[in-house]
């Protein structure tokens, strides 16, 4: 079984907490026993989160051998250039060292379908923001946030939307769809 959720922002990325105070979590949005997330989103992160009881889909989604990509939109602080655009399609050297090219595309604006996040993205008047559409095929702790920031454009925001062939679609934050396609 494969079960596509989206994730929504300020969710923790397992079925318990035991943290003070109790965070949200997986159990209050996926009713479905026995299945646990192939990879994970952090807790500041939104979007497709894909949730199995395969152990060996679980692995061919999260080892890096596979190379299986995700695509994330990113809101960002500033206004990119393309020297910024072009270091993260070559790649960026982390502190974990060097990550994989990267696909990167600007976008004209936010996408329509985006729903508004609760709470609200911070807002300043003197400070521009974007959006970008970013793949890649690795899956480093906070990897997305950490190139970002290391080209100077810090993330406010980040909604994964497409893991391999599996679309976020039209998924509202907290819905779930059983998926049939294997990414």
């Amino acid at each position: 079984m494969l079960i596509a959720l989206n994730k929504p922002f300020n969710v923790l990325c397992q079925f318990t907490d035991r943290g003070s105070p109790p965070r949200r979590t997986l159990a209050q949005f996926v009713g479905e026993a026995r299945v646990y997330p192939a990879g994970r989103l952090d807790f500041d992160s939104e979007g497709l989160l894909l949730l199995t009881d395969e152990g060996k889909l679980a692995q061919r989604l999260t080892d890096p051998k596979f190379k299986i990509e995700k695509t994330y939109l990113v809101q960002v602080e500033g206004a990119p250039h393309e020297a910024q655009l072009m270091q993260l399609q070559n790649g960026i050297v982390l502190n974990d060292g060097p990550t994989l090219p990267a696909r990167v595309r600007l976008l004209p604006q936010a996408p329509d379908w985006l729903w508004p996040r609760d709470p609200p993205v911070r807002f300043r008047k003197t400070v521009s923001d974007a959006f970008i559409e970013l793949s890649i095929r690795e899956g480093r702790n906070r990897q997305v946030r950490r190139m970002t920031a290391a080209v100077g454009l810090p993330t406010l925001r980040l909604v994964r939307i497409r893991i391999g062939d599996i679309a976020l679609g039209e998924l509202k934050p907290g819905e779930t769809r059983v998926e049939n396609v294997l990414p």
